[in-house]
C-alpha cells in the first residue's frame, strides 16, 4: 500500500481542527525536526527539548491516531495460531475460517495468520509445534492450550521474548495471557444440565459420552464442563445415574454403531444423552440408521453433522459458542494490541447459546464485519 509523504503517522484533533507539527514546535520553542523525533520515539533529543515538547502536546491536549500511524509505518505482522490437528467441518475449521476473516479486514496493516497444528493426546507434537512458532520469531501468538506444564513452557518463553499471546478455549490465568477467548466452561455445563433436566425430568439413567485416551479428554474445557453438569446433578437430580460412554478416537462407523448398540442394549431405560464435545453427531447419526426415535443426544458446536442431526431430530439441543467469533476476535485483539497499541480485554467469555431445529436456521455464524 502507498501512502503520500505528506501524511504524518499523527492526524491529532484539537477543537475539531488539525494540529500540525509546526504548530507544536512553535508552541515548545523547539524545531520542527525536533517535534517530529519527539512523536516517533526517535532518539538525539535533549532532555530539556523533550520536557517543552510534552508540555506543548498535554497543552494542545495532543491526542495521536494511532490508526493513520500504523498504515504510515508499512510494517507486516505475522501471527501464529497452534490449533488442534482436526477433520474438516469441525469447530476448529471455524476458528480458522474467523482468524481468516479478520486477516482479509485488515490486510491493508499487512496482518497475516498462520496455522501450526498439534495432535491431542500426543504432547510431542504441541512441544514440536511450539517450537517451530518460537523458531519463526512471531508477532503475536494464538494457542490452544495442551497441559499446563507444557504450555507453560512456551509462554514463558514469549514472556521473555516479549511476544503477546491469547489462549484460546481453555482458560489458564496463570500464564498471564494478553486475553483469553471461550466459554466459561464450568457454566457452560451446568446450564447444559439444567437444559436438559428441562426435557428430561423423569429419566432415572442418561448417557454421557466421551471420546477419552489413557484416561483423559481432549480438553481443560471438556472436563470442566463436565464438573459443572455434574454439580448441577448432585444439587438438583442426584437420584439420576449418569452412564459413561467412551467412543474411541479415530475409529470407523461400524466400530461405533457396535459400542453404541451394546450400550442401549444393556441400557434400555436411557433415552436422554449428552456429550460435552462437538461429536454429538457419532451418536444421532447412529440412532437415525437404527430408528430409534425415542432416544436423543444432547451436545456442543453448530458444525454441519451436528445441524443436520438436529434438523432430523435425533439431537435435541446444540450449545454453541460461537466458533467463527473467537477466531476472529483473536486476530482483532493481536491487531489492537500490537499495531494500535490499545488495551484490551483480558478475559472474553463467549455466549452460552441454546440452539434447537426452530431456531438454528436464525443462528448467525458470521456474523461480523
Amino acid at each position: 500500500m502507498v501512502v503520500c509523504s505528506l501524511i504524518r503517522n499523527f492526524v491529532p484533533i484539537m477543537a475539531n481542527d488539525k494540529i500540525r507539527i509546526k504548530d507544536i514546535a512553535k508552541r515548545a520553542g523547539v524545531s520542527v525536526g525536533t517535534v517530529d523525533r519527539v512523536l516517533h520515539k526517535r532518539p538525539n533529543v535533549s532532555p530539556k527539548s523533550l520536557e517543552k515538547v510534552n508540555k506543548a502536546l498535554e497543552e494542545m491536549d495532543y491526542q495521536p491516531n494511532m490508526y493513520a500511524s500504523a498504515l504510515a509505518y508499512n510494517k507486516r505482522y505475522t501471527f501464529y495460531c497452534i490449533i488442534p490437528k482436526h477433520a474438516s467441518e469441525a469447530y476448529w475449521e471455524e476458528i480458522e475460517e474467523g482468524a481468516d476473516a479478520a486477516c482479509e479486514r485488515r490486510s491493508d496493516f499487512g496482518i497475516s495468520v498462520k496455522m501450526i497444528y498439534y495432535k491431542r493426546f500426543q504432547p510431542e507434537t504441541f512441544v514440536r509445534a511450539t517450537n517451530e512458532v518460537l523458531k519463526q520469531k512471531p508477532d503475536g501468538v494464538i494457542v490452544v492450550p495442551s497441559t499446563l506444564e507444557l504450555t507453560r513452557k512456551f509462554t514463558d518463553q514469549l514472556h521473555e521474548l516479549q511476544v503477546p499471546f491469547i489462549l484460546l478455549d481453555s482458560y489458564m490465568p496463570d500464564l498471564r495471557p494478553l486475553s483469553f477467548f471461550g466459554q466459561d466452561s464450568f457454566q457452560s455445563g451446568y446450564f447444559a444440565a439444567r437444559m436438559l433436566m428441562l426435557i428430561a425430568p423423569k429419566e432415572k439413567e442418561i448417557m454421557l459420552m466421551k471420546q477419552m485416551r489413557d484416561g483423559n479428554v481432549a480438553s481443560k474445557q471438556q472436563e470442566n464442563r463436565e464438573t459443572g453438569f455434574r454439580h448441577y446433578m448432585h444439587d438438583h437430580n442426584p437420584q439420576v445415574v449418569i452412564s459413561e460412554l467412551d467412543l474411541p478416537l479415530d475409529e470407523d462407523r461400524d466400530q461405533y454403531d457396535n459400542l453404541l448398540e451394546k450400550f442401549f442394549k444393556r441400557h434400555p431405560q436411557v433415552h436422554h444423552c449428552i456429550t460435552f464435545n462437538s461429536k454429538a453427531h457419532l451418536v444421532g447419526e447412529f440412532l437415525q440408521r437404527s430408528n430409534l426415535r425415542n432416544i436423543q443426544i444432547m451436545g456442543y458446536d453448530m458444525v454441519e453433522k451436528n445441524a443436520e442431526c438436529l434438523r432430523q431430530g435425533s439431537i435435541s439441543f446444540l450449545i454453541a459458542q460461537h466458533a467463527y467469533m473467537q477466531g476472529y476476535e483473536c486476530v482483532e485483539t493481536l491487531f489492537d494490541a500490537i499495531v494500535l497499541k490499545r488495551e484490551v480485554n483480558p478475559v472474553n467469555y463467549m455466549p452460552i447459546e441454546l440452539l434447537s431445529k426452530e431456531n438454528l436456521d436464525f443462528y448467525r455464524r458470521k456474523n461480523i464485519g
